[in-house]
C-alpha cells in the first residue's frame, strides 16, 4: 500500500490538493482512503467516518476524520484502566469520560495513531492531510524523539529493576509499580516503532504544497533545512493556484510573471531530487468532486518519485551523511551532513557524550555519533554550500595505538 502525506505552507491549499490527490487516485481505479482532520465537510464533501470505519464518498474513495477528542478520551481511559493498581494505591479518584477534555498535543498523537490504522487497512493508497509544514516536521520527528526519551528514562537494564522489585517493596511496605511501568514503556515503544516504520517506509511519500511567490519562497528555504535535518525527503513540491501564462490582462500578467520567476527558482533548488508539479488555479475555491477533478491528475511520472537514485518514500532517518577519512594527512576525521538551505548563523551544534545536538534555525535534533567518532573530540565545524562538515580529532586515550 502507498501512503501519501500532504503538508504545506499555511493557506496554500494543502487540504484541497490532498483531496484532489485522493480523488485522482480513485478515478484511476484504486481503493483510496482520505484522512482529514477538519470537522464536518471538507471542501463541501461530508466526512463522517473514523479511521477504522471510513465512510464512502464515491466509487473507489473512502474518507475518515481524525477525531482528536474521541481519540484522547479513549486512550486516557485505557491508560487509567491499565494503571488501576497504582492509582488505587495512591487513593486516586477515577475520571469519567464525560469530564475529559483533550489536552495540548493530543492532535499529534491521534494523527500518528491514524497513520498506523490507515497503513494496516485494505487500501491501494492512503492520502493524509497533515498540518502546516513546520508542524508536520515536528510531528514526523516525534516517534524518534519519544523513543529516545524512553530509552534514557527506562533503559534496557530494566531487568535489574525487576529483580530489585521484591526488595524495594519490602523496604517501602507497599507493592512497587516497577513491572507495570516498564511494561507500559515497552508497549509505548512498540507503538512508536510501528508509527516510525510507516513514516520510514519506501511506500510512504511526503508532498509539500505552496503557492508560488516571494513569501512562500522564504518560508520554504527555512523549512527545507528542517526537512533535511530530520532526514525527510520530499517526493514532490506542488505549486498550487498557478495562474495562466501570457494573459492579456496587465494585472494578471504581472502576478503570473511573479509566479513564473518563483517556479524557475524552485526548479533550480529542488530538482532533480524532488519533482515539481504545477496545480492550476481553478478560478474559484474548489467545492465538491467536480471541482477537484479540474485540478488534474496529480500522479508523478511512472507513478513514483523522481528517479535520482535516492530512496523512495518519506525517508525519515538521518540526514545524508558520510565520514571522510583524512587520518593519512592530519589525523582528522570529517563527518559531513547535507543541510540544503541552511545559513551559517542559524546552525548550532553541541557534543554531549555519544550524541551531537544539532540545531538549524527553529529545528533541533539529537543525532547519535557513528561508532568511529565516539572515540574522538570535536575539532571544529564549517558550513558551505549546504553541507555541514564537523571535524573530529582522535582521542589518544581512546584510539588504539598504531591506527
Amino acid at each position: 500500500m502507498r501512503t501519501v502525506l500532504v503538508t504545506g505552507l499555511g493557506g496554500a491549499g494543502r487540504t484541497t490538493v490532498a483531496a484532489a490527490t485522493a480523488h485522482a487516485a480513485a478515478k484511476r481505479g484504486e481503493r483510496v482512503l482520505f484522512l482529514a482532520t477538519d470537522p464536518g465537510e471538507v471542501l463541501g464533501i461530508p466526512v463522517t467516518g473514523s479511521p477504522d470505519a471510513p465512510g464512502k464518498i464515491t466509487d473507489g474513495l473512502w474518507a475518515a476524520r481524525v477525531d482528536t477528542g474521541a481519540d484522547f478520551r479513549a486512550e486516557f481511559l485505557s491508560l487509567q484502566e491499565r494503571s488501576a493498581t497504582a492509582l488505587d494505591l495512591l487513593g486516586a479518584a477515577r475520571l469519567e469520560e464525560a469530564e475529559l477534555t483533550e489536552l495540548p498535543g493530543s492532535e499529534q498523537f491521534a494523527l500518528l495513531r491514524a497513520l498506523t490504522v490507515a497503513a494496516s487497512g485494505d487500501w491501494d493508497t492512503a492520502v493524509v492531510d497533515l498540518p502546516p509544514l513546520r508542524e508536520t516536521i515536528a510531528l514526523l520527528a516525534l516517534p524518534e524523539q519519544l523513543r529516545r526519551y524512553l530509552r534514557r528514562l527506562l533503559p534496557q537494564e530494566r531487568q535489574a529493576a525487576r529483580a530489585l522489585r521484591p526488595v524495594l517493596a519490602q523496604l517501602a511496605g507497599v507493592p512497587m509499580p516497577a513491572q507495570w511501568l516498564y511494561a507500559t514503556a515497552a508497549r509505548w515503544d512498540a507503538e512508536l516503532a510501528l508509527v516510525q516504520s510507516v513514516i520510514e517506509s519506501g511506500d510512504t511519500a511526503l508532498r509539500v504544497v505552496a503557492e508560488p511567490g516571494p513569501a512562500a519562497a522564504a518560508a520554504l528555504r527555512t523549512a527545507r533545512s528542517g526537512l533535511a535535518l530530520h532526514g525527510l525527503r520530499v517526493e514532490a513540491l506542488l505549486a498550487n493556484r498557478v495562474l495562466p501564462r501570457h494573459s492579456a490582462d496587465t494585472w494578471l500578467a504581472s502576478l503570473a510573471a511573479q509566479q513564473e520567476k518563483c517556479l524557475h527558482e524552485w526548479s533550480e533548488v529542488w530538482l532533480p531530487g524532488t519533482a515539481l508539479l504545477e496545480v492550476p488555479h481553478a478560478g474559484r475555491d474548489p467545492r465538491g468532486l467536480d471541482d477537484l477533478a479540474l485540478l488534474g491528475d496529480l500522479t508523478l511520472p511512472d507513478g513514483g518519485g523522481p528517479q535520482d537514485g535516492a530512496d523512495a518514500g518519506a525517508g525519515h532517518g538521518s540526514p545524508r551523511q558520510r565520514i571522510e577519512d583524512r587520518r593519512t594527512d592530519d589525523g582528522i576525521l570529517v563527518w559531513t551532513l547535507e543541510l540544503p538551505g541552511a545559513v551559517k548563523g542559524d546552525v548550532g551544534l553541541v557534543r554531549r557524550g555519544d550524541e551531537l545536538m544539532l540545531s538549524v534555525g527553529p529545528f533541533r535534533r539529537i543525532l547519535p555519533l557513528p561508532s568511529v567518532l565516539r572515540r574522538c573530540t570535536v575539532a571544529g565545524a564549517a558550513l558551505a554550500d549546504g553541507v555541514l562538515r564537523v571535524r573530529f580529532a582522535p582521542d589518544p586515550q581512546l584510539w588504539p595505538h598504531g591506527h
